[in-house]
């Protein structure tokens, strides 16, 4: 891999990490765009831990108050709505990862999101904060992360969905959807070095490295910081529109066995 292949990709990484379009079902179309699917473990825990910085340096002063105060309310709701994704990820790990690596189902994954978000969108709008969010809410948001488990299924978008469900205002949606991704994308992150251990497959330089992962936390601060404030007066149609077109030309490629 390239430094401008590496930076692509860490573009892609970084914006679609927190927009909601899937991260996961955009990283597989860029390597099999680049023809590197077999570096696909090491690539993504790298980019992955990009985007990770980003959410940490983001939210650095509710982490600190967090560390500060363990036992706080926002950490048990954080905790609470992380069990779905975890249970998911334990009990379907082998299934989900044979779906990742042959992308047969991706087309059909972004039409799903996309139905999601124009169901999001018509929505009431609600005004509840972040400090009227109840245990259930938290659950009821996680569930939603729980689905993005599938590569191609936006988690961003869907627990935006779900927390629109649930009366809360579009900047909390956003704001608390991003948050209760650092436990969820930390815990990938631990399993992904455990499976790296036992990794075989070609590495990547380090120059490339090091771009992929810098270029993919630059970016991921950014769309964290655009979609908190972008959600809160504009449409998620745009999204929607976008990733159902992505999803139907995939299978229309699929069916003229291009791709």
């Amino acid at each position: 891999m390239n430094w401008l292949e590496a930076a692509i990709l860490g573009l892609i990484q970084g914006l679609t990490e927190f927009l909601p379009v899937s991260s996961t079902g955009h990283l597989y179309l860029g390597r099999k765009l680049f023809g590197l699917q077999d570096a696909g473990l090491f690539l993504d825990t790298m980019l992955h831990i990009g985007t990770f910085i980003a959410l940490v340096v983001f939210y650095k002063d509710i982490l600190w108050k967090m560390a500060k105060r363990p036992f706080s309310r926002i950490v048990f709701l954080l905790a609470a709505g992380t069990i779905p994704a975890v249970a998911a990820g334990l009990l379907f790990k082998d299934f989900f990862d044979g779906i990742s690596k042959t992308g047969m189902t991706i087309g059909w994954e972004f039409i799903f999101t996309a139905v999601f978000l124009l169901y999001a969108d018509q929505i009431k709008k609600g005004d509840r904060k972040l400090d009227d969010l109840t245990l259930s809410d938290a659950i009821w948001i996680g569930s939603f992360q729980a689905l993005a488990i599938f590569p191609a299924v936006s988690r961003s978008g869907l627990t935006i969905a779900g927390a629109l469900m649930r009366g809360i205002d579009k900047k909390t949606a956003a704001y608390f959807s991003f948050l209760l991704s650092i436990p969820a994308v930390f815990g990938a992150l631990l399993f992904q070095l455990k499976d790296l251990a036992e990794y075989t497959g070609p590495s990547i330089g380090f120059p490339s490295m090091l771009i992929a992962t810098t270029t993919s936390a630059i970016f991921g601060y950014l769309a964290v910081a655009f979609m908190i404030s972008f959600v809160k007066k504009h449409s998620l149609k745009w999204f929607a529109l976008y990733v159902f077109g992505l999803g139907a030309g995939i299978l229309l490629l699929q069916g003229l066995k291009i791709f």
